[in-house]
């Protein structure tokens, strides 16, 4: 083993945090700043990489002037990733260097820090790093991954006394469009308004107390409508119009919303996509995408029109579980309702709370 901890995965934020993290613990009793010593590790190109390599050299080789223990962060490291400045043969000769100067390092004297992504786990140089640390954490999966959202708010709501259940967190991580950082913030926030003591985080109080980030301004109603929840949607059309006086907006949305849950509904019905525990499986769903690619007229962008191009993470956790329950039939008579709502907004547009209402209860009364 190499005197040096790796720390790698997919997502920036993740890796920077548990980087910072463990540099400030390791330099906390440090009072000398030549004692410690961050290099950045982010290369753009192999001239880069190169200039990074001898100032670490330099960092390891020049130990503390007042005998403490010397800190070493090799910082934000780009090129273990599948990138053309990481496919280089410099920079791979550079790596196997940087690797023979981590064989030399004295840990009596150094201590080394290294946080890496992206990376490309199929790389020798990652596995040598991975093998050879005497500390390797990875962290798998990268923004928007559910499993290790739910295990970042499990963590974090264990720290604070507070608790989450399944539904709500996967609203919670929606309402933040998956976003790591988000979703930490955010849960700190909700466990600091919950008290001391803590408790439960429910959905009605993130809807409450969480903006919205990404596209939709009507999120509550939205959800509300298609967790297919008659009482609760009616509460949110009713917060919704105290402070707007227009409906076309969530009109929207709420069909957007059902022309990918119609397209789930045939591919899931056809047998090309099959729901499991942890969603649809990535293979599956580009093996679809591929199938179908010729129907959707080269439509390679975000939008509710062509299904393929969601995030597989929503499509399977959030939007498959509302459409198991629903036939392709309902699906398409609440399209219907939807345009006959338009149509009624148009002829009566001072009454467009009466008539999201009628809309509500058409499509989700039994």
């Amino acid at each position: 083993m190499a005197a040096f901890q790796f720390i790698s995965g997919d997502d920036d934020f993740l890796v920077s945090r548990e980087g910072r993290s463990l540099y400030a613990e390791k330099t906390k009793t440090l009072t000398d700043d030549f004692s410690k010593e961050v290099i950045n590790g982010a290369a753009q190109n192999v001239g880069e990489v190169e200039t990074m390599l001898n100032n670490f050299r330099q960092a390891v080789q020049t130990l503390s002037m007042f005998g403490d223990k010397k800190v070493v962060w090799l910082k934000d490291v780009s090129f273990l990733g599948d990138t053309v400045t990481g496919r280089a043969e410099s920079t791979k000769q550079l790596l196997k260097e940087l690797q023979a100067e981590l064989q030399k390092v004295d840990p009596n004297g150094v201590d080394v820090l290294i946080t890496a992504f992206p990376v490309d786990r199929r790389r020798k140089e990652f596995k040598w790093l991975q093998k050879n640390a005497h500390d390797a954490r990875d962290f798998k999966g990268g923004e928007g991954n559910a499993a290790m959202l739910a295990t970042l708010i499990q963590n974090e709501t264990a720290a604070w006394g507070t608790h989450l259940d399944s539904r709500a967190a996967e609203l919670l991580v929606t309402k933040v469009g998956g976003n790591t950082r988000l979703v930490l913030e955010e849960v700190r926030k909700l466990s600091a308004y919950v008290g001391p003591k803590g408790g439960p985080i429910t959905e009605r109080l993130i809807t409450e107390l969480v903006p919205s980030f990404g596209d939709s301004d009507f999120f509550e109603f939205v959800e509300a409508f298609y967790s297919l929840d008659l009482t609760w949607t009616l509460d949110a059309l009713r917060r919704h119009f105290f402070n707007n006086n227009d409906s076309r907006g969530i009109l929207l949305s709420l069909q957007n919303r059902n022309r990918i849950m119609i397209q789930l509904r045939a591919l899931m019905d056809s047998g090309d996509l099959t729901l499991g525990s942890r969603g649809f499986n990535k293979a599956s769903f580009e093996q679809a995408a591929q199938m179908y690619a010729k129907h959707f007229g080269g439509l390679t962008e975000k939008n509710a029109c062509n299904v393929f191009t969601q995030n597989l993470w929503y499509l399977g956790n959030k939007v498959a579980p509302t459409t198991q329950k629903l036939t392709l039939k309902k699906l398409i008579d609440i399209q219907m309702h939807f345009l006959e709502a338009f149509e009624g907004i148009l002829a009566r547009p001072t009454e467009q709370e009466t008539v999201m209402r009628n809309l509500a209860i058409r499509s989700l009364s039994n």
